[in-house]
Formats: structure tokens, sequence, C-alpha cells
């Protein structure tokens, strides 16, 4: 490094007994390599220090005016003007429970190949209320979770087919032990109001009826009661009356239950030839349903057109109460997706709403007709605002469409949003049904492969970390072991990275997937470890650390902003099945995100102060980590709501000790309070947005006004307390990971000073971003619900590179430990006599 100019940054040794010092009490100085003169970033007057604290809360101050700014631009802007829309004539919703992708075939299935390639597709999340130690979705807990429009379930601790209503004199029925299903999901932790669906079709003037034990369960109003029921669709007659039609097709839930119990008390699986034939039933009675719908009313007013002189008549429809901006009644051909022949004017909505094995499954989700933009679903792939992935689509989903469909606005008890389609696909029906297909497969081999792999990546890692302590503290191996252990530790530390980048390879689909995944996430690490290698920087004690670092916070800054593809079944991200969460940034990806890049801009800033240039070094971290917090928080990319304010913790500890300050609480403090009232003011901006259009963040706003704010805040702790106590092997190797970062790396060993310490010499940068890593995962540790798993992920960023740091630093130090004693010399004295 070069020399230093007088009065800037002047070279001096480190303090005895600061942490990572090169001198340590009782130990001579150890000198560093000829012509090494060290340029130390903390070293400020006291003067400049509060200058820069003030700049600091400025810059907050600027940055916050600035996104209040573009929030209240982001919130207003989408509450412009409603624009009128017809609706369809009716909404029949289609629950088959247990139905997958895989079971459709053109020859065994026509009605339903057909239906999928007259709308839109996707896969869909069933996720409810599950029984007791299991992951599944009974067919009960699915029609409620319709009903409810929420996550529901009932008591018991295995599933049962629903039981048939008791029949009214009126010709409604009403649900069988309602109040106690009422009751039970009033302890769960959704809290769901168990018939929204039917309340709100009653309310509104519209025509209810159910076909089917589940059917009944979707429809009936709050009460448990239905205007109308029958067994089957035939019963029910003519179709035109009814604004809303639920119709069960119940034929693979039969032949799963009704096939035997395992010893654990769990239905057994179907073989392959019984589910092949339920689902041959099921779809026969498919058809029967969309036979029946009747014609669109455009199309009868085309045959027979009114005189000049008459009064149209308005559809029983139009007598419902619309949300503004609605014009309820019929449909012109154009934009009913089916033109003027059976059902033209009606929209059918059709899901798997359950699962009918032992393993939780993603489901069969179309419609088609006219969609809440008045236009008919196109043929392609179906979304909604609630997963923002094309092709995917959640059970709550469905009852807002339906809602939306009808209408009529949603309550705040409803959180999906209405399935939306995309841009006409020309792909074959074959294409889309087998890419779905796919999806699902990509799932249940995540289920998998995940904890297999967490347990040899958990084993790998504290194996290394003993063989890393060994080559250090007793110098076995010499500098050939030193040489290996920084090529594994940046190979350890791109691992995190990878696990991500491996969604680009279908490894999911090849023959051995665990072998695939593992193969496939070392070859992306090796990539990244050869990049990191390949240039000048090599030989810089951060130079690998800051490529690696780098390339960590930019693929996954990129990947949120272009929907958080890479993140859907990988290994350390989202699982579609488990419907926790589809887009942003997960609470694992966070904590790679976010040590990646504090620690790269710690490399960029060492560079960039090495070269005199500490003013930019500043201003440059401070505007990408400002932008990286924002992106973490900002709806449209992570909508990260607990990572906000833990992570401009911690870029502001990195920043305060980059600028030579001293972190005290009362600077924590504002830290904090500035990313409270950041993802605050994002939430509420977010929440200014129509319903359907929120994220979880606007979501959580609604909730507080609710009252509801200390359910959702105690079921994320009890997530977090759960995680962190059962997941010991994340707990294990979080353990280790800090005792081996604070009693192997920042000790004396036998190569002399601590490598951690002869890091900071070298790289005075490394300390500052160490220390904001470390704080950033504390802090996420403490406020999101997964845990322990947000320290152990940010650890495996932060410790490998550190050591590759260390190890760095000590082949460019001349070997400290003491020579061999000579022997001592022989005595002057003449012999005694």
């Amino acid at each position: 490094m070069a020399s230093t100019p007088r009065g800037r940054g002047l070279a001096r040794p480190a303090a005895t007994g600061t942490p990572g010092a090169a001198t340590r009490p009782g130990r001579p100085a150890r000198p560093l390599p000829a012509g090494v003169v060290i340029r130390y970033g903390t070293h400020r007057s006291p003067g400049s220090e509060k200058k820069f604290s003030r700049t600091v809360l400025i810059t907050m101050s600027l940055l916050l005016a600035a996104v209040c700014g573009l929030l209240g631009a982001f919130g207003a802007g989408t509450a412009s003007a409603s624009v009128a829309r017809v609706l369809p004539e009716r909404v029949v919703v289609i629950g088959v429970p247990g139905l997958e992708w895989s079971d459709l075939d053109p020859e065994r299935t026509p009605n339903l190949w057909r239906l999928a390639g007259e709308g839109g597709s996707a896969s869909m999340s069933t996720r409810a209320v599950p029984p007791p130690d299991r992951g599944i979705t009974c067919p009960v807990a699915g029609w409620l979770t319709v009903s409810a429009g929420q996550r529901a379930g009932a008591p018991g601790a295995g599933c049962a087919l629903p039981r048939t209503p008791e029949a009214t004199s009126d010709g409604g029925a009403s649900v069988p032990g309602w109040d106690e299903l009422s009751a039970f999901n009033a302890t769960t932790a959704y809290r769901p109001v168990l018939g929204q669906l039917g309340r709100l079709a009653a309310g509104a003037g519209l025509k209810v009826a159910a076909v089917g034990p589940g059917a009944a369960l979707a429809a009936a109003d709050t009460s448990g009661k239905i205007a109308k029921y029958a067994a089957n669709i035939e019963e029910l007659g003519e179709l035109s009356p009814y604004g809303l039609i639920v119709v069960e097709v119940d034929d693979l839930a039969r032949a799963w239950i009704g096939g035997g119990l395992t010893p654990d008390g769990v239905p057994a699986s179907m073989t392959a030839q019984t589910r092949r034939e339920a689902v041959a039933r099921a779809d026969r009675v498919v058809g029967t349903v969309l036979d029946r719908l009747p014609p669109s009313r455009a199309a009868a007013t085309q045959a027979t057109p009114p005189t000049p002189t008459s009064e149209t008549t308005r559809a029983p429809e139009a007598t419902r109460t619309p949300e503004a901006g609605k014009t309820p009644g019929s449909t012109p051909p154009a934009a009913t997706g089916g033109g003027t022949g059976t059902g033209a004017g009606t929209t059918v909505l059709l899901g798997g709403l359950a699962d009918t094995s032992i393993a939780p499954h993603l489901h069969v989700a179309i419609a088609r007709g006219p969609s809440p933009s008045g236009e008919p679903y196109p043929h392609g792939y179906l979304t909604a605002t609630s997963t923002r992935q094309d092709g995917l689509v959640a059970n709550t989903d469905l009852t807002a469409t339906a809602i939306d469909l009808l209408g009529l606005r949603a309550p705040n008890g409803v959180v999906g949003r209405a399935w939306q389609g995309q841009e006409p696909s020309g792909e074959p029906v074959a294409a889309t049904v087998r890419k779905l297909a796919d999806d699902d497969l990509a799932s249940q081999v995540l289920r998998e492969v995940r904890g297999p792999f967490f347990a040899v990546f958990v084993a790998v890692q504290i194996l290394f970390y003993l063989l890393a302590a060994v080559a250090i503290r007793r110098g076995w191996g010499g500098s050939r072991a030193l040489t290996a252990v920084q090529l594994v530790a940046v190979v350890s530390g791109a691992i995190a990275v990878s696990t991500f980048l491996a969604q680009l390879v279908p490894w999911w689909s090849l023959p051995a997937p665990m072998a695939a995944v593992i193969v496939t996430i070392l070859g992306f690490a090796c990539v990244i470890a050869g990049v990191a290698f390949a240039g000048p920087w090599r030989t810089h004690p951060l130079g690998p650390l800051t490529v690696v670092a780098a390339i960590t916070s930019t693929a996954l800054l990129a990947d949120v902003m272009t929907g958080s593809v890479l993140q859907v079944n990988a290994v350390t991200g989202y699982e579609p099945v488990t419907g926790g969460r589809f887009y942003g940034f997960s609470n694992i990806a966070f904590a790679v995100y976010s040590a990646g890049t504090i620690l790269a801009l710690a490399g960029t800033a060492q560079w960039l102060i090495s070269r005199g240039r500490r003013g930019l070094a500043l201003t440059v971290c401070a505007a990408y980590g400002g932008l990286a917090v924002f992106a973490d928080g900002w709806p449209a990319w992570g909508a990260d709501f607990g990572g906000v304010p833990a992570f401009l913790v911690g870029v502001a500890v990195f920043l305060i000790l980059l600028a030579g300050g001293r972190v005290s609480p009362a600077k924590l403090g504002l830290a904090g309070l500035a990313g409270v009232l950041l993802i605050g003011t994002i939430a509420v901006a977010d929440w200014r947005r129509p319903a359907d259009q929120r994220t979880h963040l606007g979501a959580f706003v609604q909730q507080v006004l609710d009252g509801e704010a200390w359910t959702v805040v105690g079921r994320k702790f009890g997530a977090m307390i759960g995680v962190t106590v059962g997941n010991w092997s994340l707990s294990l190797l979080t353990l280790v990971a800090l005792a081996f970062l604070f009693l192997v790396l920042d000790r004396p060993s036998r190569w002399g000073a601590s490598a951690l310490g002869r890091a900071y010499a070298l790289s005075p940068a490394l300390r500052a971003g160490l220390i904001g890593a470390l704080a950033c995962a504390l802090i996420g540790f403490l406020m999101n619900d997964s845990g322990i798993a947000i320290p152990a992920m940010a650890l495996t960023v932060a410790v490998p590179l550190t050591l590759a740091a260390s190890v760095r630093a000590l082949a460019l130090s001349p070997p400290s430990t003491p020579g061999r004693s000579s022997a001592p010399a022989a005595s002057t004295a003449p012999p005694a006599p």
C-alpha cells in the first residue's frame, strides 16, 4: 500500500488490548511485511466525528423524506378513477379436492383438458389449518377456507368427508355442526369468519345454490344456512336463476378416505389405478356441469331483438349492489370468453382445494369466462397479487375472485386476491399442463431434499471450521494448508447465493435429485470462486471477499426486482406448497442479502480508502446501502417488514465505524427508529392502495386498525421460538461459527498475532463490515419469525469470507513465531579443583 499523505489516515500501531489489534498485552509488536503502511480509518478527531454524525443524520432524514415523497406518489397514483366494467351473469365454483395437474390427460379427462384450453390455468397452493402434526389440507378444511377467504380447519386428528346437510322445508339446508366449526376456527391463529362468501352473495340479493356437502360448507352464510341445496347438479334443475353456484366433485376425496387408514390414522395412499378411475369419474361430473350452463343472455338477445318501442328488462343479477365502477348485467359476446355458446356469460372457477394423499401438493386452478377486469380469461397462466408468480395462486384467492366477479367488496377478513389472466399464450394445452405438473414435482422433490440438504450443509460447515482451526491454531500443513483453507472458504461463502442460482437449472427433474442439487449448488459456487480468484484483486485480503459478497448482493437484488423467481422452490427459499409467502425477500434470502451487501461495501470502501478517496467511499457506501435497504422494504420488490429496521441498523453501524465514529446506544436507537419510521411509511403508503393491490405490509396496517395486530405478532413470535428451539442444527451451526470467529480467528496462533487482527490491520474496513453484518443478523433474529435461521445463514456468508481474508492476511505477513533457542554458551570459568 502506498504511504499516507501527512494529516490524513496517519499510520499508527493498533492500540493494545483492542479486539483484532496487531499486538496484545504482554506480547511484542508483530512486524508487518516490508513496505506496508497501514491506513487506518478509525482515527478521527472529536470534532470530525460530531460532524460526521450530523452528516449521517441529515443523510438519513433526506433519504426518509425522499422515500416519503416517492411513497406518497406511489400510494396516490394507484387510486385512479374506476372504469366501468361488466360482470358475468353468474359465477360457478367447482371444487375437486385432490385434483393435480399430473392427473390431466386429453383422453382420460377430456372435459378438464378442454376447460384448461379455454381459460387461464395455474397451480394452487391449498394451505389451510392442518390436522395436528400433519402438513396436509383435508377436504373439510379446503371448503371452509373457500367459505371464509382465510385459512380454516376442522377439529379432529384425521381427515373426513363433509357431513350431509340437513334439508329445510323451503328447499334449502343447514350445515350440521356449524357452531362447532365456527368455535374451533375462532381459536386458531388465523381466526377466520366462516360464511363470508355466502353471506356477501345472499346479502346482495343473489340466489345462491350448493351442490354436494362440501359445496354447502363453502356456500353457507355465517349461520350455516344455504338457500338452495341439491345432492347433484341434475337435482338443481335450471341454473339461470342463480348468481352463485358452488359444486362439489368429491370422487378423489371419496376414493382416498374410503380406502382405509394407515396405523397412524391417516387415509392410505391410493393406487395409481384407483386414482386414474376417480379422476375419470370426476371429469365426467365436471363435463355434466359445463354442459348444463345456460347460454349468455346476450345470445338470446341477438336471437330475438327487442322492438324499438320496448324496454329492455334488466337481468336479475342487476339487483345486486355492485362495487363502484362495475356494471352488472349481461356481458357482450366479445367479453364472454366463450362466444355466444353454452355458458358464455358464466365464469367458471375450478380448484383442487385440498389434498388426497399423505403429502401436500400443488393443485389445479382454472378460470374460464369473464374476469374481474371484464375481459375474458385468455388461455395461458393465471396469477394474483398475493403470489406475483405466473402460474401460481392460493386457495384464499378463489374466494376473493368469486366475490370480485359478483361485484362485491371483500371484507378485511378475506385475505386473498382475485385471479388475473396474463397475455394470451400460444402454447398448446399439453405444454401448459406439463409445466404446471413440473412445478408440483419441484415442490415434492424440495420437500424430500430440503431436510437432508441442510443436514449435509451443517455437517460440512462444522467439519470445515474444525479443520481450518487446526490449520490456523496449530499451523499444521504450513502455507499450503492456508492456501487450501482460503480456497475452500471462498467456495463456502458462495454456497448461500448458489442455492438460489441453482434454480436456473431444473435439478429436481434429474434421476437423483439430492445429488443433483448438491452438484448444481457446488458448480455455481465454484464458478463464483473462480471469478473471485480470476483478477488482480485476488492478491488483496478483501479481494475474493468483495467479489463473492458483491455477486451475492446484486444477484438477490436483481431477483426481487424481477419477481423473486430464484427463491421459488429453492432449498433456502419459498415452498409454494406451504404457502407462507411467494414474493419479495424470504427471511433466509434477506439474511444472505444483507450480509453480502454490507461485506461488499466494506471491500469497496477499503479499495477507495487505500487510494485516498475516503469521502467517496462513504458516499458510495451510504448510497448503495440506502438503495439496498429501500429495495428490501419496497412493496414491489423485497416487501420485507422485519428486515428493514435490522438492515438499516447494520448499515448505520458499518458507516459509523467506517468513518471512525463510535457506536453508542443513542446512535443505535436513532438508527432503529429510522428503520421503524421507514418501514412504517412504506406500509402506510401500501395500505393507501386499493385492498386488492396491497401486499402484506399494507395488510398489516389494516390489521392494526382492526385490532388484530397482536394476533399476528403472537403468531410470528411463536414461529420464531419454534424455529429456534426446534431447528437444533442451525442453532448448532450458529454457535460453532461464532466460536470459530472469536475463539480461533480472533486469538493468537502459531502464526503469531491473531489472523483476524492481521486482516484488520491490512484492511481496517473489514472490522466495520463484519460488526455491521453481525448487528444486522442479531436484530433480524429478534424481529423475524424465522428465528435462528437469520444469523445462521448470515454467518454462512460472513464467517467463511472473513476466514478467507484472514488467511490471506497471514500469508502476506512474515511468520512471527519465536525461533528455536540456541544452545547455551560454554562456561569460561576455570574448572573446579
